[in-house]
């Protein structure tokens, strides 16, 4: 099969969708890998590293789209990207498509088959592709929480740690999957007062066990999401229905009664936001003011740390991705049910259900 890794073209974006070591194993399995030249540089991998794997470097886009069967990405089809589609390419990569029809109509009208890095699921509920992902976000919502809440960024001037005789910032944390889980981690080494929200009692409990107790758990319901809200110097959203639109968790009126120079951190505006005041942000124009509140809403976070994004990606999505190129499309899906949840639009059709609800669309289920 032919494989094709084009450079990313969102804004900030400078995550790349293979590793050398990654050509390498394509390559040992008899499949040719065509890689657009710099796709690896943002991440401080020169073309040479991919030469040497084994790949064909190709001097533009459009020469990796027109001979790629399967195209390998970091982010969701955008711009010149779209009509570089082809019936019967096979994309692989984040969608988010319950927060976008038009892309989802977009990948219906062209026949592609596009496969969601984000809705590739175990049997145990796990999202291998989607978690290395939402380890960075979480991880970094802390880092870019305590940057809002500096004077020069519209923040009431606190440190997220606070001084001796000086209380730290109260974090609230609104989900406990793994976001929420790595942004707890973080914010409580950084001594921050946190309290987090999850509608799972075990989650909690775990949580509650492995911070040692140094951390508020709370069952998450719209008193104690308000309650904790109004209080909170920061609030980050991370949670999650996979595939579906996230839930609107925190309203507007939660957000007039916050504190003036508070932040919002909302890692689930890929799937719509969490917060309803959230609108989709660049890491060139990361944040904004509403209600006197910093927001910060970019939509491809761990674009920010592109090298350790990169390489956490790939390391999961490789096997996925060696899977359809040796064994083709159909067999692949039959074979292997977390591959085929990742399934969201083949032959014209939305197969995913929570992608389908969201737009009110019939669903094809493969």
């Amino acid at each position: 099969m032919i494989v094709g890794v084009p450079k990313e073209i969102k804004p900030g974006e400078n995550r790349v969708a293979i590793l050398p070591s990654g050509v390498a194993a394509f390559a040992a399995h008899g499949h040719e890998v065509l890689v657009e030249r710099g796709a690896g540089v943002g991440s401080g991998i020169p073309d040479a590293q991919y030469r040497v794997a084994g790949a064909h470097i190709v001097a533009g886009a459009k020469g990796v789209w027109e001979r790629a069967e399967l195209v390998v990405k970091v982010k969701e089809p955008i711009g010149p990207e779209l009509r570089r589609m082809r019936a019967g390419h096979v994309i692989y990569t984040y969608l988010h498509l319950a927060s976008d029809e038009a892309l989802t109509r977009a990948l219906m009208k062209k026949n592609v088959t596009a496969i969601g890095y984000e809705t590739i699921q175990r049997d145990d509920g796990a999202l291998p592709l989607l978690t290395p992902m939402s380890e960075v976000a979480g991880r970094l919502a802390v880092q870019k929480a305590a940057q809002c809440l500096e004077a020069a960024s519209g923040g009431r001037g606190i440190l997220l740690s606070g001084v001796s005789g000086v209380k730290p910032a109260h974090v609230v944390i609104l989900g406990a999957g793994t976001a929420g889980q790595n942004a707890c981690h973080i914010a409580v080494g950084m001594g921050a007062h946190v309290t987090i929200l999850d509608i799972d009692p075990a989650r909690l409990r775990y949580v509650h066990d492995i911070m040692g107790g140094h951390v508020t758990t709370l069952m998450s319901n719209r008193a104690t999401v308000g309650e904790e809200v109004v209080q909170a110097d920061v609030v980050i959203g991370t949670v999650l229905i996979p595939g579906a639109r996230a839930p609107v968790l925190v309203t507007k009126e939660m957000v007039k009664q916050m504190r003036p120079g508070a932040a919002i951190v909302d890692v689930a505006i890929d799937q719509g936001g969490c917060i309803e005041t959230a609108r989709p942000t660049t890491h060139a124009a990361p944040t904004y003011v509403v209600h006197d509140v910093v927001h910060y809403c970019v939509t491809n976070m761990p674009g920010a740390v592109p090298r350790t994004s990169t390489y956490a990606l790939t390391n999961a999505t490789l096997g996925y991705g060696l899977a359809l190129a040796d064994k083709g499309l159909d067999r692949a899906l039959a074979e292997d049910r977390a591959l085929r949840r990742g399934l969201n639009v083949h032959r014209g059709r939305v197969t995913h259900r929570g992608v389908a609800e969201a737009f009110g669309m019939d669903c094809a289920e493969f």
